[in-house]
């Protein structure tokens, strides 16, 4: 065995394995601090693409199902608007009947008119004033519920319509005169009036649990993508945990053997003495 002194063959060896062993020591205690197993690109380049693009997925199901909750919203607001129009026309309808009977005064059909009438103005007020997050609830436009999980979009649309005296066709109708004529002709454009409304809730009811079900179906596909995204980001911690230990001992053991390395070459100076 030959001794030389221009380059300490095992000094390199065991100081590059240190320094690989100091590495994967430094990656362990960041998975361990994060709780993620990739931290960089370097970690895992097609695992951190795949988690990317699963995180980009969850946050666009989140906010498409926070648009399916407004919507849902909206059609609720109106459809409460339009029970609290049926309460008011049942009672139109209460009054007109009454007011159809012979046995009533033009004076008392002209009272019956007047809260009749009150009746038609509150209906046009909600109608105009009813609205979710500052916009009008009743409204002849369309309102489109936009959807996506960032590889594909779809929407949901829904009209609710107008809501006024003149769309019942209810606008110019009265209960007064002498007999119980117009009382009649009125009762009839009620009953048409109330069933209009049925409709229209029937019409909102249907647009709410199709929103509700699109939001029950994108909550699954959250729930289904975030596990898959965990399954590839999350650090294994009894794992990690493990190699830690392994590292740990392989860095003490290496600065060991790299000491030891370095102090062969002190044997040499022996032969000088």
């Amino acid at each position: 065995m030959s001794f030389g002194i221009l380059n300490n063959i095992p000094a390199l060896q065991a100081e590059a394995a240190l320094g690989t062993t100091q590495m994967d020591l430094s990656t362990t205690l960041q998975q361990l601090a994060t709780g993620q197993r990739i931290n960089s690109g370097s970690t895992d380049p097609a695992g951190l693409a795949i988690a990317n693009g699963l995180s980009a997925n969850i946050a666009a199901l989140n906010q498409s199902i926070q648009n399916a909750n407004s919507g849902t919203g909206s059609l609720q607001v109106a459809d409460g608007a339009l029970s609290q129009v049926t309460s008011l026309l049942n009672t139109a309808v209460t009054i007109a009947t009454e007011a159809a009977s012979g046995t009533v005064s033009s004076a008392q059909r002209d009272s019956l008119n007047s809260e009749y009438q009150q009746i038609l103005n509150e209906i046009n007020r909600i109608g105009s004033s009813t609205t979710y997050n500052g916009t009008s609830v009743f409204s002849a436009s369309t309102t489109s519920i936009f959807l996506t999980d960032a590889n594909s979009s779809s929407t949901i649309t829904s009209t609710v319509g107008a809501m006024s005296a003149t769309v019942l066709a209810l606008n110019g109708t009265a209960i007064s005169g002498t007999d119980g004529t117009t009382a009649q002709t009125a009762l009839t454009a009620i009953d048409t009036a109330i069933q209009t409304v049925a409709n229209d809730r029937g019409t909102i009811g249907a647009a709410i649990n199709r929103l509700q079900d699109a939001s029950a179906v994108m909550t699954t596909q959250v729930q289904n993508l975030t596990a898959a995204e965990n399954s590839i980001m999350a650090a294994d911690i009894p794992s990690t945990i493990s190699n830690l230990s392994r590292q740990s001992v392989l860095a003490q053991t290496g600065m060991a053997a790299l000491a030891q390395a370095n102090s062969q070459e002190q044997s040499i100076l022996r032969l000088l003495q």
